[in-house]
């Protein structure tokens, strides 16, 4: 229970480091200008490699639900190719296994990360390292499903 607690804790800790380094950021939501915003080709301090490490794994992300789709779709084409078989064998069917592989994927990418960015415990570029491996995983992800609906 210790450790829960203790992970959840550190969990807020790290995302509030995150907030307060891209909070002032933010403004471009609020009119500020293209050109204020950081240089993400070549950012100058740790608060804008920690707000260019949030855009790409943002960027990772939006291309992991991009493709999801049509890996959903391969697998319910491939649960109507076996009709009821997988249910009456009792396993669960192709979508089924997906959903569930996708959510332990999650659960991996999540406490692996959360392990990498305790290179910089308590330093400001905690944020920075586990956005870099939330993109780094998530593409890797993405590679994985698209070698999936290749063989489809």
């Amino acid at each position: 229970m210790r450790r829960a607690v203790a992970r959840g804790g550190m969990r807020m800790r790290w995302c509030l480091a995150g907030l307060l380094a891209i909070g002032p950021l933010a403004g471009a939501a609020n009119g500020v200008a293209a050109e204020d915003m950081p240089d993400c080709i070549d950012p100058q301090s740790q608060m804008e490699m920690t707000y260019c490490a949030g855009v790409d794994y943002e960027k990772a992300d939006a291309d992991l639900n991009a493709i999801w789709p049509d890996i959903v779709a391969a697998a319910k084409s491939n649960d109507e190719y076996v009709g009821d078989m997988a249910r009456d064998r009792g396993v669960p069917t192709t979508v089924e296994a997906l959903r569930s592989a996708q959510r332990a994927w999650i659960r991996f990418r999540d406490a692996q990360c959360e392990f990498e960015a305790y290179e910089a415990f308590g330093g400001t570029a905690q944020p920075m390292i586990g956005s870099m491996c939330l993109a780094r995983l998530t593409r890797e992800r993405i590679e994985v499903l698209a070698r999936i609906l290749e063989t489809r």
